[in-house]
């Protein structure tokens, strides 16, 4: 396990690609044994079932901050080589890439593991606001007590 953590955080508008981070995480690395990616799309359905759009609002700095403290956790819980995680703001249409998270290790139980974990404190703990619009009008999203509920089996 290196020594000092490899994580890399980025809260952006601009969309990215799928493959957004997969060359640079391996780039000269002959360590790593499995990379587990998670990416998240913005849905046309939600709290109602015709969402057209979202805005997402953060708190510059604080979000961060908040994001890599999350990959540090990870990366005092598991074996891991790299973190990256790569988060949208602004506004976001049904099918757009919203979130993305990259997690290298040697083996990919931990892998597996630590994105997992890392999905569940950024929806749980990352300030981020939602803004849902759709064809009934524009409404913030509310907190989920499931959302809570993940997060706290690793507690």
């Amino acid at each position: 396990m290196d020594t000092k953590p490899n994580i890399t955080v980025a809260v952006q508008a601009a969309p990215f690609s799928m493959a957004y981070g997969y060359e640079d995480t391996l780039a000269g690395r002959s360590d790593i044994g499995a990379v587990v990616s998670f990416t998240g799309l913005v849905r046309d359905f939600n709290e109602t079932p015709d969402v057209t759009a979202l805005t997402l609002e953060h708190y510059p700095g604080m979000t961060e901050r908040t994001l890599k403290e999350i990959g540090e956790q990870a990366w005092q819980r598991w074996s891991l080589q790299a973190v990256r995680i790569i988060h949208r703001v602004g506004y976001l249409e049904p099918g757009d890439p919203i979130v993305r998270v990259l997690v290298a290790s040697a083996h990919r139980r931990e892998a597996f593991k630590a994105c997992d974990f890392i999905m569940d404190f950024l929806k749980t703990q990352a300030p981020f606001w939602k803004k849902e619009h759709s064809t009934q009008g524009e409404y913030w999203v509310k907190e989920r007590h499931s959302d809570q509920q993940d997060a706290e089996r690793w507690r």
